[in-house]
């Protein structure tokens, strides 16, 4: 724009000075959401858009009511899958309280059991006190958004639209307690002034002052919840295109590709690895080939599969990439050498990683010859550089070929770590994760996994939160101090778990109230 000056500014400034300050908040699910509608267009012929998802898919609200929710936008975390059974959402403004509800505000307002409880029907839905109703009716008494308590303050402590905007920005700014706290004696005479009990007043302003350590406007969460529907209606009705279109916008979200391939292979989906002459730079979608004729359906839809792209290859950059697939196709691994002039170490993860089975090698056939044709002089005639025959060499089992995966791609097209140690945790007693579900709260239980998530929340008291994961899915375990803090290096350090406890149950969701961890050694 000709002549525009831009000008650096304190945030805190601009409604003092009468500008209007304005977030613009990039997301990456946004640019996953726009991918996925592409490829839906291009492999099933339809065309959507945000404006253009149906709503209110009863298919939907069940896979989150399951919470299985892996990939989709804000409730994929521990937390949110906790609780997204507990509350069981059946229409739209479910998905806005549920964004709402799990947020430092509320949690240390103390709202979400409370919420949960009264959404159930466990206790009464009301107001302490009848001029409360106005804000916090609609839900149920409890309050989850910014909104509600600028309304609090006006209706119970007579504060004026620009006194409740003053305690917005408040709640919104930097050392926001410190200026909450200004305003703790004019809510608290207001308050008293309109017979509102102290107890009640204080509880009013406990929840205002948690509030300070972030909750949502009401108006953010509904953004957000519309967000939350279209990931969802995607990964329900096309998860082959969700989960493409979430792999080549990393990093983003709350799962590794590894997590997500096994997901969607859990799915029905089917996931093939990186090939240099069939592979993009991104991944990318596939007609399905498969053992059986028909591919596999998802929500009465057939799925393509996923191809894996080269920018997942160790060593290999988006330029590199580009170049590899401009170059399509090579007819051998001298050609690809010879044609792309890459080095060595990028030719081998190549060759771990299997991208040259479509040349008839095996992966050790192909690390053996990567070796001899790094670095191929141009001056050499084709077919004469020496070295590059293996001798007769054992094929990778099944367990290093997934070693090999993980090494060279960071994922596995074909197979998930635990589903090798299987045997090994059949015979110990271990449950899989989708057998929990079906274990009888109280039940004591053995389980193993990868960790994917450790969180020790400064709401949960010293409780540590793991997150594992096996062949089928995921386990919610929770750790209590004493647990965890004398078995403090096996919980904090370990990439594999076996975890002693009892499954507890609460309205549907299953955790794992862990006892004892001892390490599960994946290094097969």
């Amino acid at each position: 724009m000709p002549g525009r000056s831009v000008l650096q500014w304190d945030k805190e400034s601009t409604a003092g000075a009468g500008l209007v300050k304005i977030d613009l908040l990039g997301l990456g699910m946004l640019a996953a959401l726009h991918d996925a509608c592409d490829l839906v267009a291009e492999h099933h012929g339809l065309r959507y858009d945000l404006a253009g998802i149906p709503d209110d898919d009863k298919g939907v609200y069940a896979m989150l009511r399951r919470a299985d929710t892996v990939g989709v936008f804000q409730v994929e975390s521990r937390a949110q899958m906790a609780t997204l059974p507990r509350l069981k959402p059946d229409h739209f403004y479910d998905l806005v309280v549920e964004v709402a509800l799990i947020r430092p505000g509320p949690i240390q307002g103390g709202s979400v059991h409370p919420y949960l409880r009264r959404r159930a029907g466990v206790e009464p839905a009301g107001c302490p006190h009848p001029l409360m109703e106005n804000a916090l009716g609609k839900t149920l008494g409890v309050p989850l958004f910014q909104e509600q308590m600028m309304q609090l303050a006006i209706d119970c402590a007579g504060f004026t639209p620009s006194e409740a905007d003053q305690l917005r920005q408040a709640m919104g700014a930097k050392r926001s307690r410190e200026r909450v706290a200004r305003l703790r004696e004019r809510l608290l005479t207001g308050m008293a002034e309109r017979g509102i009990p102290p107890e009640v007043a204080e509880d009013v302003y406990g929840k205002i002052e948690a509030f300070s350590n972030y909750g949502f406007p009401e108006s953010h969460a509904i953004s957000f919840a519309y967000l939350v529907y279209a990931s969802a209606w995607l990964k329900y009705h096309f998860p082959a295109a969700f989960t493409c279109a979430l792999l080549a916008n990393q990093p983003m979200g709350f799962y590794s590709p590894l997590s997500l391939v096994a997901d969607a292979r859990r799915h029905g989906v089917r996931v093939r690895g990186v090939d240099v002459n069939a592979s993009g730079p991104r991944p990318t979608l596939e007609p399905y080939r498969g053992p059986t004729p028909e591919p596999p359906l998802t929500a009465g839809r057939p799925q393509p599969a996923i191809r894996l792209g080269l920018e997942t290859v160790r060593g290999i950059g988006t330029p590199q990439a580009e170049a590899i697939a401009a170059g399509q196709p090579y007819a051998d691994l001298e050609d690809f050498a010879r044609r792309t002039g890459l080095p060595a170490p990028v030719l081998e993860a190549l060759a771990t990683a299997g991208a040259f089975d479509c040349f008839g090698l095996t992966r050790r056939q192909a690390l053996w010859a990567a070796g001899a044709f790094a670095g191929i002089s141009a001056e050499l005639l084709p077919g004469t550089t020496p070295g590059t025959a293996a001798p007769e060499l054992p094929g990778m089992s099944p367990v290093e070929e997934t070693i090999a995966d993980l090494w060279a791609t960071g994922t596995s097209a074909t197979s998930h770590p635990l589903q090798h140690l299987r045997a090994h945790l059949d015979r110990g007693g271990a449950l899989r994760a989708d057998q929990l579900p079906d274990v009888p709260p109280g039940t004591a239980v053995v389980v193993g996994g990868l960790v994917t998530h450790r969180q020790r929340p400064p709401t949960a008291g010293g409780v540590l939160f793991l997150s594992l994961e096996d062949e089928t899915g995921l386990i919610n375990v929770i750790c209590n101090r004493p647990v965890w803090e004398s078995q403090r290096r096996t919980a904090l350090d370990r990439a594999g778990l076996l975890v002693h406890g009892h499954v507890e149950r609460d309205r549907g969701a299953t955790n794992l109230i862990a006892t004892r961890l001892t390490p599960l050694r994946i290094g097969l």
